[in-house]
């Protein structure tokens, strides 16, 4: 019967009880005792915090200034990283013209021709780094793969203040003769006006922080060099900055095909900032009232307008030739 069997556990044993008995260890006290302060969301493995951050590490990761002890580059190119020129041709360009590189990628088993020599050469010479890598490295950095097996590195670009501006017409003999972009979206615009600034003896370019093209590669390019010797400053508030220099003695002349005073009536010899609006809409309309006069540049053919870095060199041609006679 049940309960007098003689099997080894089927009778309880008369010295013990249920519940907890002397020597448990403290396992219910332990129990009872706080687990200390809650971890924080990013530390929680399955937390959306966490995954998020863990994404966010991921991401900073693969960025191309950021690269592995083999040297190759790891991601895509952020906002505020070195910029990448792809291509034979382009790569060749910037470094005849002396752009800043700070590396020259070709991958492995490219093709070797004329422009790749003189490319390795160049870089060689400059002291640059020169790095073979996979193929498939430049591959992912380029957005259709046209690289041709050669990218070069270009550090991201230092602007300076608009005040460093006048500085450096201070520290110049010349009349103050300043660039100012409103609104160009255009880097070969920005590259080509950077180039004719420095040729007609003029003190620095200024730009829009945003709505406007930076100093990239392209814009690097295009200048021909220039952007390494001519400082580009950042305007937070273009419209504020024109009335500042405006105060000081500076005179405010825009640039529109509607203009109220034809270039052949400009008297340049003053201290001068030109400004050039954008390749479609022209000058903004707080700008414009910002202009001491606004000036056009008389057509002998049928063309309504000029592009907007082709008719800063005009104008800027021209101021250069009345310093000259005078």
């Amino acid at each position: 019967m049940a309960g007098n069997s003689q099997r080894r556990g089927a009778v309880r044993k008369g010295s013990t009880k249920k519940g907890a008995v002397v020597g448990s260890g403290g396992k219910r006290r332990r129990g009872l005792e706080g687990r200390g302060a809650t971890p924080p969301a990013e530390a929680r493995t399955k937390h959306p915090a966490a995954k998020r951050a863990a994404a966010k590490a991921k991401a900073a990761a693969n960025q191309p200034n950021k690269r592995g002890s083999s040297g190759r580059p790891a991601g895509r190119k952020s906002d505020d990283g070195p910029e990448l020129v792809l291509g034979r041709n382009p790569v060749l360009e910037c470094l005849r013209a002396e752009v800043p590189a700070t590396a020259l990628y070709v991958a492995v088993g490219t093709e070797n021709d004329d422009r790749l020599t003189e490319s390795v050469k160049i870089a060689a010479d400059a002291g640059i780094s020169i790095l073979e890598v996979p193929r498939t490295d430049l591959d992912r950095l380029s957005a259709n793969g046209l690289h041709q097996g050669v990218a070069l590195q270009v550090p991201p670009y230092r602007y300076a203040h608009p005040d460093d501006l006048l500085d450096r017409v201070r520290g110049t003999a010349e009349p103050a003769l300043l660039v100012a972009l409103d609104n160009i979206s255009d880097p070969r615009n920005l590259g080509a006006v950077i180039r004719s600034v420095a040729a007609f003896g003029g003190q620095g370019v200024l730009i829009p922080s945003r709505r406007s093209a930076s100093v990239t590669a392209v814009a690097w390019r295009t200048s021909a060099g220039a952007a390494a010797r001519l400082p580009v400053a950042r305007a937070t508030n273009l419209t504020r900055t024109l009335k500042d220099w405006a105060s000081k003695g500076y005179q405010i002349i825009g640039l529109d095909a509607g203009g109220d005073t034809t270039l052949d009536d400009f008297d340049g010899r003053e201290p001068t900032v030109i400004v050039v609006g954008s390749e479609g809409k022209g000058l903004s309309r707080l700008v414009r009232e910002t202009c001491d006069s606004v000036l056009s540049i008389p057509m002998a053919g049928p063309v309504e307008s000029l592009n907007a870095s082709v008719a800063a060199g005009v104008v800027l041609a021209e101021v250069a030739r009345q310093r000259r006679s005078s």
